[in-house]
């Protein structure tokens, strides 16, 4: 458990630098310069990931099961998973209309694939992993919509061929990691 929780404050805390330490980032960017701070961010969430999943990984085997969970939970989860997919996705189109209704579409995503891998798992290391998401992503959504409001943030959307876009990507990539990557990365076949 113990490197899942280190992987989760290397992923989690880098990520969370912009909540909660604006000026300090601002002032490491300025000292470090822009291209060095987005690769030391870069390092530092990738090792924070990999660390995670090796940890969870490890921490499954000797976790205590808090609950079991029916069986329609992963119906479910399955479900919100692939909607966590388009809006992880629509987060990279430039003009969506998704993106401009929602301003965070990438914590909404990781929200929905917390909240969905939290009601369709019971360990102790699916609470630590998956809540943990979950609160920084809630954490995350509201302080960043109470900051684009305050600054008067607006997308432009000229229509919706970006969300459909979005939507054939999604799915795209939901297959890829749900029949393929998922199983080789964390040892656990979704649809097996």
């Amino acid at each position: 458990m113990a490197l899942l929780l280190v992987g989760l404050v290397l992923f989690i805390g880098i990520h969370s630098i912009r909540l909660f330490a604006p000026e300090w980032r601002q002032f490491m960017i300025e000292q470090l310069g822009s291209k060095n701070w987005k690769l030391m961010h870069a390092a530092v969430a990738f090792i924070g990931l990999m660390t995670t999943i090796m940890g969870y990984g490890y921490a499954r085997y000797s976790a205590e099961w808090l609950w079991f969970p029916p069986v329609w939970t992963r119906h479910v989860a399955a479900l919100l998973v692939l909607v966590a997919f388009f809006y992880m996705i629509v987060a990279a189109m430039p003009y969506s209309k998704t993106k401009s209704r929602i301003g965070v579409p990438v914590v909404v995503g990781v929200k929905l694939w917390a909240f969905a891998h939290l009601i369709s798992n019971g360990t102790t290391a699916d609470v630590v992993l998956f809540g943990s998401f979950l609160a920084w992503a809630v954490t995350n959504f509201v302080i960043s919509k109470r900051r684009m409001r305050s600054e008067e943030v607006v997308y432009q959307a000229p229509d919706f061929k970006f969300d459909l876009l979005a939507v054939v990507l999604s799915l795209i990539a939901y297959y890829i990691v749900a029949f393929h990557l998922h199983a080789w990365l964390i040892g656990v076949a979704p649809f097996a």
